[in-house]
Formats: structure tokens, C-alpha cells, sequence
């Protein structure tokens, strides 16, 4: 697998990320194991979690943390990977009450160290924004964690556009590089920002698509298959999707999209998800999607995927808006 070097760091990490939620929980210890074995026997080198991962279910809290630790530990390839995790996520029982203050924002790294069993994470997430607490301090905070030899490079996960651009033309009064990557809701499903389930998360949009392109700012999306909905969809095994998950996803608009991709996959020979992949690897800046792989055929058969992009007409096809 290819690496993608992230502009301003000295991180060079694999084009796809394997996301971390259910490591530790949806999978038990051993089986969360193989799925990372498998991820990195395929060139994989990029992993993402976050403290919060996936203290919504009962058990052991920031289990997927501590997953990805323990496995660190038993295999001995810290070195050779590029660890990104997330912190300053609000409380759970009340996610209208940012968690953005210095003290909260340092709590939590130092917290995802310990998880982790790391010395420095590489990769360092704010997982949600406050629109109320200045830029300034914020990257003051993350500056701080940077000299301190906490963090090599930090990222912004689910803010607004406008707020992007604030932070970094902040930074760049101060010389320094800023967010050097973004993580936001993005697939080739067309989900609108108001149907998300959490006003807090942010779906790619024109105003966050159009930041990107003028930038080259990469961009590291979730949800990056759209939950499995078109490898469904083509199956005919929608009826067994998740219902939250279903009702996002199973729109008209969508429906058309998975048309166009059956389409192009009976067409250029392609696997679905070497289309829906092909689809964020073709954009107009870098972009490293996060797979959320639950057993090894998943990780080979994304793995497969990624070594293909969409060209900017087939884009056009398989969504209908131009490349967007």
C-alpha cells in the first residue's frame, strides 16, 4: 500500500487508516488482534482511535485505546506506524457542553499516552469544536503539547469550515503549520449536514470541500464506505443493515448512486469498494480514508481497493454533481 506524505510533518502514513471503533469491543481482544496483523501484513501503517471509543457500551472505558496498546506492546512495530487519536470529545451524558479548556484538552492526552502505552501519539485529534473558546488559546494548548514532545502534528475532527480557516490563518501569524489534516463524515453517499444524528459531528459540504481544494489541507474521513451501505445494496442485504445506519444512508439520491456504481463495476471489472474508495482517493487533494474493518476479508478486500482511483468523469458519474 501506498503512503501519502502529510504537508508540514515529517508523517508519511498509508493512504488507508484503520479506524479503531470497534476494536476492543464489537471484537474481543484476539480477534481486534488479527484485524491489525492483517491491516499491517497488507502495507497498512496508519491507525485511528480515540479516547471516547466506545465508552457508549458497557464495559471497559476507552477499550479501544487500550486494545490498540496492548497490541503495540505484544508486537513491537510502534516505530513503523503512525498513531492518530482523539481527545476533548464532551461527555457523553451531555454532549451540548464542549470540552475544549486547556486543562480538558491536556487531561485527555495525557490519558490516550497511558491507553496507548506510547510516549508521543503522532497524530493528535481535537475530536469536537467549541465555537465559543478562541482559536488562539486552543492552538496555544496543542503548540504547547507539541514542544513538550507529546504530539508530532495536530488535526481538527468535525469543525465547520469557517472555523478551519480561522484557526489557520492564526497560525500562520504565528509560523507555525496548524491543523496539518481534518477528519469529517464523508463518502461517496450524499448525507446533508441536518440529517445527522449528533448536531455536533460535521459531514462534508460545499463550504468544507471548497477549504480543502484551496488548500490541499488532506482530509481523513470516517465513515469513508458509508457503513457498508453500496457493498449492501448491491447484495440485496440492505434489510439487515443497522436501522440508524439504513435511515442515513437509503435515500433516493443514494439509491441512484448505487445504481451508477453496480454500473461502473459491471463496466471496468472494479469491486464496489474499490469504487466507493476510488471515489475519495480520485478527489483534488489528498485524502486518506479511515476503514472500519471488523475481519481480516474486510481488511484485504479495502486493502485491494486502495490501489485504484476514480478519474474526475467517473467521479462525475457515480455522484452527479461534477466531481462533487
Amino acid at each position: 500500500m501506498h503512503t501519502i506524505p502529510l504537508p508540514q510533518t515529517d508523517l508519511a502514513p498509508s493512504v488507508l487508516c484503520l479506524g479503531g471503533v470497534p476494536l476492543g469491543s464489537v471484537l474481543d481482544e484476539q480477534q481486534s488482534f488479527a484485524v491489525l496483523d492483517a491491516f499491517v501484513a497488507q502495507g497498512g501503517t496508519f491507525l485511528d482511535t480515540a479516547k471516547v471509543y466506545a465508552d457508549w457500551l458497557p464495559g471497559e472505558r476507552s477499550i479501544s485505546e487500550k486494545t490498540i496498546g496492548r497490541w503495540l506492546q505484544a508486537r513491537g512495530q510502534r516505530e513503523r506506524l503512525v498513531i492518530a487519536t482523539k481527545g476533548a470529545h464532551p461527555e457523553l451524558a451531555t454532549m451540548h457542553k464542549p470540552r475544549m479548556t486547556r486543562k480538558e484538552i491536556v487531561a485527555d492526552l495525557e490519558q490516550s499516552l497511558r491507553n496507548l502505552q506510547t510516549d508521543v501519539i503522532d497524530l493528535y485529534w481535537l475530536h469536537r469544536d467549541d465555537p465559543q473558546t478562541p482559536v488562539a488559546a486552543i492552538l496555544a494548548t496543542l503548540e504547547e503539547q507539541v514542544r513538550a514532545g507529546k504530539i508530532r502534528a495536530y488535526g481538527c475532527s468535525n469543525w465547520r469550515a469557517g472555523r478551519i480557516a480561522e484557526a489557520q490563518a492564526y497560525a500562520r501569524t504565528q509560523g507555525r503549520p496548524g491543523f496539518v489534516a481534518d477528519q469529517m463524515l464523508w463518502s461517496l453517499a450524499a448525507v446533508p449536514q441536518a440529517a445527522l444524528p449528533d448536531p455536533t459531528m460535521a459531514a462534508m459540504g460545499s463550504a468544507l470541500f471548497d477549504l480543502h481544494a484551496a488548500s490541499g489541507l488532506p482530509a481523513i474521513p470516517y465513515a469513508s464506505q458509508a457503513n457498508g451501505y453500496f457493498q449492501r445494496a448491491a447484495a440485496d442485504t440492505l434489510a439487515g443493515m443497522n436501522e440508524g445506519s439504513r435511515r442515513l444512508y437509503d435515500t433516493p439520491e443514494n439509491r441512484r448512486r448505487s445504481q451508477a456504481v453496480q454500473a461502473l463495476a459491471a463496466e471496468t471489472g472494479r469491486s464496489i469498494s474499490a469504487i466507493v474508495l476510488g471515489y475519495l482517493l480520485g478527489q483534488p487533494f489528498p485524502v486518506l480514508p479511515i476503514v472500519g474493518c471488523r475481519t481480516v476479508a474486510q481488511v484485504e478486500d479495502s486493502c485491494r481497493a486502495a490501489a485504484q482511483s476514480l478519474s474526475a468523469a467517473e467521479i462525475a458519474f457515480v455522484d452527479g454533481r461534477a466531481g462533487r
